[in-house]
């Protein structure tokens, strides 16, 4: 009993120091299949594993300056002056997209075309069925529904939203007066769900519904797409092109707290619903080892998870961003005054 009594205590120990090794990160919901894809090839290759809660960038955000997780994640990212009064640095991980879907019988995904104007009228509630005249005027030959259009947007604290939210303020001079921009906004109408996830759940149950989901969400429920008009005037699908498109011209170097919106890019190709997603964390480090467990976990993913992104549809970050993200880490993330990173 006493030989089963010390296996069972020492394997609990164990048990302990790896769960205590475990990298801890909570916030958007917008990179959380990659996160997760990355996630379970490093503890395979490693041992170290990554507990992240997908719970909305708002709530990334909060739980990184309480400093209970080990780095937060946000597609919203912050200005300058947030992250020095928060004592943050904040980094680009991955490009990606944000694509409005719809439940609508009959009509094939890259079927339907939407504008700039239409779209944010549609969430403003003034565009309230399918067949309006402003969408069929874009849409000549195709069969729309008499059925009320059901808007479907975020109830939590969101990048993803602030993505969308920023892109309609800058094409919609209606949403700009009303509504604006925001990781929480008031809606003008329709119903909210908590996280990709519940948007995708809700657009998925509702006929006759339109949401707005991270592109890999699209594909993994096997919404319908949208076609949507770019700043060039050209109707472009969501994919892993023309998210790179929206970003190509993006210079991070010049950016304070490397702040870049990737949203209505100029480009024939570009997908105007474009963004970064961001991790945060401490400028100051309380634990070194731990700390640096972390970057490499972050630098393991730049080298390696490619693969993983492209296949999700996620545009890896480039060399050059890369280079310039860890010289950022090398600067300004420290314990006790020294260097982490070097």
């Amino acid at each position: 009993m006493n030989k089963f009594i010390a296996v069972l205590m020492a394997c609990l120990t164990f048990a302990a120091l790896a769960a205590a090794a475990d990298l801890t990160g909570a916030g958007a919901t917008f990179p959380y299949p990659l996160y997760a894809q990355w996630a379970d090839s490093y503890k395979k290759l490693t041992g170290v594993g990554l507990n992240y809660q997908s719970i909305g960038s708002g709530g990334g955000i909060a739980q990184i300056k309480a400093r209970t997780v080990d780095f937060g994640a946000s597609d919203a990212p912050l200005t300058k002056a947030e992250l020095d009064a928060a004592g943050l640095v904040q980094f680009p991980m991955i490009v990606g997209g944000v694509v409005p879907v719809v439940n609508l019988e009959g009509i094939a995904p890259g079927a339907l075309k939407l504008s700039p104007a239409v779209l944010a009228d549609i969430y403003l509630g003034v565009v309230k069925k399918w067949n309006d005249p402003a969408i069929a005027a874009l849409n000549p030959g195709l069969a729309l529904p008499t059925r009320d259009i059901t808007v479907v947007h975020r109830a939590d604290g969101s990048g993803t939203t602030w993505i969308f939210t920023n892109y309609l303020d800058k094409v919609s001079p209606a949403w700009h007066g009303k509504v604006g921009c925001g990781k929480e906004v008031a809606w003008p109408a329709g119903v909210g769900g908590k996280g990709n996830e519940g948007v995708a759940a809700y657009v998925q149950r509702i006929k006759g519904s339109v949401g707005y989901v991270e592109y890999a969400y699209a594909l993994q429920n096997k919404l319908t797409h949208i076609l949507l008009q770019n700043r060039a005037g050209v109707f472009v699908a969501p994919t892993q092109a023309t998210f790179q498109a929206a970003a190509a011209g993006a210079d991070w170097s010049a950016a304070p707290g490397l702040y870049v919106v990737l949203t209505d890019q100029p480009g024939d190709a570009s997908w105007p619903i474009t963004g970064a997603s961001f991790v945060l964390i401490h400028r100051e480090q309380q634990d070194a080892a731990r700390a640096k467990s972390l970057l490499d976990f972050f630098a393991w993913c730049f080298a390696d998870g490619d693969a993983a992104a492209s296949h999700l549809d996620y545009v890896p970050m480039p060399d050059d961003v890369v280079a310039l993200v860890e010289s950022v880490w090398g600067a300004e993330v420290k314990s006790a005054g020294a260097a982490i990173w070097k």
